[in-house]
């Protein structure tokens, strides 16, 4: 076994295997979608696609990626392994997608949060003959690095839409909260809300927080509100970045005066759009990105075709607002939103 795939066969942990036969996963535990890789119940089960992700199938977002995945495994009848290192980490994540190239796979699926940094490794995986595409990050840099097509939203214009709402809403200043500074997709994120709100007249700042110290991020944002009470609109780029913010906002008592709204979904993020703490919420629909990213590769392996030549397939943004957020919960219940 070379070094490469020792370092594949060393991730277990941290690996979903979902394969043909297995019908739709378990939704009550992240990693419930695991399934014998036996099952030759269908011609596809020999197909193996690994898929690599900046993001872990226990955070609440990448587990709807995870799901749309497992949903199209079952579909499809193909296998896919579920890749992450344990945080943001590229230097990680290219050892995976080295270790899963070294493993033969028939197809690679990739989120490219950096693509400078990731593009070696990418590259590797195409001069080998894998077929790869990216899903959730990399609209901006897909063609560059040869891949077959994107599956996601683009960040910029989604965030320049959120910032549109905001500025509706009468927000002249708004705090974008960076939860992954050097994110491409999240920089961008940040770049489209501030010339959003430059377009309207109003200006944005960036605040960088570490989510992994909900407290201190909490603290962080509300040190924020309090020493620039201009503020009166607020961005957060997932649900992660959304609940402490929440509790700042509360702890300060900002909440009435900041319009507030937030990238992706969680149960607390919902909660409050219908509640009317928030604004909206962005929805990029990670499950689509998921299932997606699974049944146009495991076609394009069958057929060497894909749609439109190769583009972004635009997956958001879909807006979750007061109006909507019901039937959203209900399938957010589902695993599906």
């Amino acid at each position: 076994m070379n070094e490469a795939a020792a370092r594949f066969a060393g991730v277990a942990a941290l690996t979903i295997t979902l394969a043909a036969g297995c019908g739709r996963p378990d939704r009550t535990t992240p990693d419930a979608g695991a399934a014998s890789a036996d099952d030759e119940s269908n011609g596809r089960t020999g197909t193996r696609i690994v898929l690599v992700t900046h993001g872990q199938s226990s955070d609440p977002f990448w587990s709807i990626v995870a799901n749309g995945a497992a949903d199209a495994a079952a579909d499809l009848g193909v296998r896919v392994e579920y890749q992450a290192p344990v945080s943001f980490d590229m230097v990680r994540m290219n050892q995976l997608i080295e270790a899963a190239v070294a493993s033969r796979p028939d197809a690679l699926i990739v989120s490219v949060p950096d693509p400078d940094a990731l593009e070696g490794s990418i590259s590797a995986a195409i001069r080998a003959g894998l077929p790869v595409l990216s899903i959730n990050a990399g609209a901006d840099a897909w063609q560059r690095l040869g891949l077959l097509a994107h599956i996601g939203q683009t960040e910029h214009e989604s965030a320049f839409a959120a910032g549109r709402r905001l500025a509706a809403d009468g927000v002249t200043h708004a705090l974008c909260v960076n939860h992954e500074v050097g994110n491409l997709s999240l920089d961008e994120r940040c770049r489209g809300l501030a010339d959003a709100m430059a377009a309207a007249g109003g200006t944005a700042s960036t605040l960088a927080v570490d989510l992994a110290d909900p407290d201190d991020a909490q603290q962080r944002i509300a040190g924020a509100l309090t020493a620039d009470t201009s503020i009166n609109g607020l961005l957060t780029l997932g649900p992660g970045g959304a609940v402490p913010a929440l509790a700042a906002l509360r702890a300060t008592g900002r909440l009435p005066s900041v319009a507030f709204g937030t990238f992706d979904l969680g149960t607390e993020v919902l909660e409050a759009v219908r509640a009317g703490d928030m604004l909206f919420a962005v929805d990029q629909q990670p499950w689509l990105q998921g299932w997606l990213g699974v049944a146009l590769v495991t076609k394009y392996l069958e057929t060497g075709a894909i749609p439109g030549g190769g583009q972004i397939i635009r997956t958001g943004p879909a807006f979750v607002t007061r109006e909507n957020a019901a039937r959203v919960i209900d399938l957010a219940r589902r695993g599906i939103r």
